[in-house]
């Protein structure tokens, strides 16, 4: 297994849901009506697959190990890149869940706050995906050694195989697929 091409093939998923974030807040711009359940389908993706799955592997994995063994430029580029834009993605989420909130038990103006993080948090995500794919992705596997990125790959597969036996990655991917259906095909 090849963590970094599985990362990469994981952003794919998750700009694919970035679409659909985007294209569910259109029409909530458009009709001022939108489903709650799909809001919270959304939400669940993020946090369950794009954050905890994909960001626990970076975090868990492979950031600590390019602070530790390249050093030097990789501690900014991961400290104050990566894992800051993580956790401003994860403050959007949880925003916008309470704008979810508020919306629910009627606050109308709370619709703007639904809009104005699901699409903040698109467009953070978009230009992070960007960045690992190119850069950090790219420092990691030119300054890693052999024997860090062989480590990394085998403590993925124990990663991958335990999500697998909880169906994390189907279930993401099935979800994905049916809210791709409803605002995107």
């Amino acid at each position: 297994m090849d963590t970094i091409n599985l990362m990469m093939e994981e952003h794919n998923n998750i700009r694919r849901m970035l679409l659909v974030v985007r294209k569910a807040s259109i029409k909530l711009m458009d009709t001022g009506e939108f489903d709650y359940e799909d809001f919270e389908k959304i939400i669940s993706f993020i946090k369950n697959y794009a954050d905890a799955h994909h960001h626990g592997k970076e975090e868990k994995m492979l950031f600590n190990r390019m602070i530790d063994e390249i050093g030097g430029v990789a501690e900014p580029l991961v400290k104050y890149g990566m894992l800051a834009e993580h956790d401003m993605g994860r403050l959007f989420i949880k925003e916008l869940r309470e704008a979810l909130e508020k919306v629910k038990n009627g606050d109308a103006e709370a619709k703007v706050d639904v809009i104005a993080n699901a699409v903040s948090y698109t467009h953070l995500l978009e230009r992070h995906i960007e960045k690992e794919n190119n850069v950090a992705y790219t420092f990691a596997r030119r300054g890693l050694s052999e024997d860090t990125l062989k480590k990394i790959d085998e403590e993925c597969e124990v990663f991958e195989r335990e999500a697998e036996e909880k169906h994390t990655q189907e279930n993401y991917i099935k979800l994905l697929e049916q809210l791709e259906l409803k605002y995107v095909l």
